[in-house]
């Protein structure tokens, strides 16, 4: 199977960089970067993890993303397959400062301004507000020069005026991951997620990371905003919530499918996270659908 298609820095020459990507799945790797991120998602299903976010995605997901904040886009286990599946997107890349910062802090441009400081804790798009913004972005694959900076100011404005953007980090997210911890925390990200329906064992993942376990669960901790057991939990019962609404399986089914060896630790667990029990998360959001 070929590769994801990786980014590439946006030439300092340039404004910004659009791309529209198509590929059998996304991006597996978790990974940051110094650009803004503004990325809709047109086909594909899986994980998304935003910081110390984990959450289901599907067509129409829309995300924007401050400078550094950690993230990857997991495409669910079919479309590493070969079944012929594949994950559409267009992602626009820029820096905050190619509005300089004199521009940026002039009194029409505060809401904008606002909008920048409030991505650094990671911004899901909604309603019509992602409608409009979806087709700016579609024609902007075909703009050039001076009309895509328009559009992508267009934009800008619109999220920033707009009530239909939501935080994804909670409030006191504090974004600790440096350059040194990218391959470190990608390596142990990659153990889970390729593991995570079995047995996921602390001193491997440590050992991934060239630590102790009392040494690596404290390390996690202070990057992810969380337990590695919090996060193997979340990522759990994530797919858990997916596998009710979508599948036809039994509780049992999908305690085992997600990891859990006993329906009790699940059904605790799955309780605990969401406050519910499987059944009632199944009737109540089947209803909705």
């Amino acid at each position: 199977m070929k590769q994801a298609i990786r980014k590439s820095p946006i030439p300092k020459s340039k404004t910004y960089r659009i791309h529209e990507l198509m590929d059998p799945y996304f991006d597996p790797d978790w990974h940051f970067h110094l650009e803004y991120q503004l990325v809709v998602v047109l086909e594909g299903t899986g994980t998304r993890f935003v910081g110390d976010n984990i959450s289901h995605f599907e067509s129409g997901d829309m995300v924007f993303t401050g400078s550094n904040l950690p993230h990857v886009w997991r495409s669910d286990e079919q479309y590493f397959q070969n079944l012929g599946l594949r994950t559409h997107c267009i992602v626009i890349y820029f820096s905050a400062d190619f509005m300089e910062e004199a521009f940026l802090n002039k009194d029409e441009m505060m809401n904008i301004r606002e909008l920048i400081h409030r991505a650094n804790r990671g911004l899901e798009i909604t309603g019509n507000t992602r409608d409009i913004v979806r087709e700016i972005m579609k024609n902007m694959l075909r703009q050039e020069s001076f009309d895509g900076v328009l559009s992508l100011l267009q934009i800008l404005n619109i999220l920033a005026a707009s009530d239909e953007v939501e935080y994804i980090n909670k409030e006191g997210y504090l974004n600790t991951v440096t350059d040194s911890d990218s391959e470190r925390m990608r390596a142990v990200h990659s153990y889970v997620l390729n593991n995570f329906k079995g047995d996921i064992r602390l001193k491997q993942a440590a050992s991934l990371a060239n630590l102790t376990p009392t040494s690596f669960s404290r390390y996690f901790k202070a990057r992810a905003n969380k337990t590695f057991s919090d996060f193997v939990a979340e990522l759990r019962i994530g797919l858990a919530c997916k596998l009710l609404l979508d599948k036809d399986m039994s509780i049992v089914q999908i305690a085992y499918e997600c990891g859990y060896k006993t329906l009790s630790n699940f059904n605790r667990k799955f309780r605990e996270l969401t406050g519910t029990s499987p059944l009632k998360y199944k009737k109540a959001y089947s209803r909705i659908r």
